[in-house]
């Protein structure tokens, strides 16, 4: 099991993202959290990671800090949730905001995350209540920062990352379009993006 890496950030387009380990790269797929708190590409960073074996390819996920890996190991063990929905979890809903829907049983707002349907909101609810301890409600939190360098196309780059993240390309179109989106970056594009849709 791959449990961390550090190397130089040698690509990110979110949500995925390549390291440099020694010469060896590294793809991995990331919550939109995490490339929230990466250096810009060049710097060296470290990850969590977390390995997924399937038959037909083995996909690395990578987390700025363990608290988001270890919320992301729970959600894959609620029946319905697999990889793709707990990185949107992790993207579209700030750590405390998601401990707080489960704990308030906040179907309403679970539901506005793309792929989580009403059942599985409910499921989330019941199966993720206890696992949420206060302890880990306190751990589930740092500071975010999105000091990366703009890329060519931040709009694009952002509509893109919504997509893959599993909102439909009109939507993410429309709620990028809303937005004052000269001078940012695409993370801090893709973040007003998705308060906006949460609104």
């Amino acid at each position: 099991m791959i449990g961390r890496l550090r190397g130089i950030l040698v690509r990110k387009e979110p949500p995925s993202l390549m390291l440099d380990v020694a010469g060896v790269g590294y793809e991995l797929e990331a919550p939109m959290t995490t490339f929230y708190d990466l250096p810009a590409v060049g710097e060296t960073v470290a990850l969590y990671t977390h390995l997924v074996v399937r038959e037909d390819a083995h996909l690395l996920y990578g987390f700025s800090q363990e608290a988001q890996r270890c919320l992301f190991r729970d959600l894959l063990k609620v029946n319905g949730v697999g990889p793709r929905v707990a990185l949107a979890i992790l993207s579209g809903l700030p750590d405390q905001e998601f401990a707080h829907c489960v704990a308030g049983e906040d179907v309403a707002r679970l539901t506005q995350v793309p792929g989580i349907g009403r059942k599985t909101a409910e499921r989330l609810i019941v199966e993720m209540r206890d696992k949420l301890s206060s302890d880990m409600e306190a751990g589930i939190t740092g500071s975010r920062s999105a000091d990366s360098a703009p890329g060519n196309d931040p709009v694009g780059e952002a509509v893109s990352a919504l997509v893959a993240l599993g909102y439909k390309p009109q939507e993410a179109s429309r709620a990028v379009r809303r937005l004052p989106t000269k001078d940012q970056n695409a993370e801090e594009i893709i973040r007003q993006a998705l308060k906006g849709m949460a609104g």
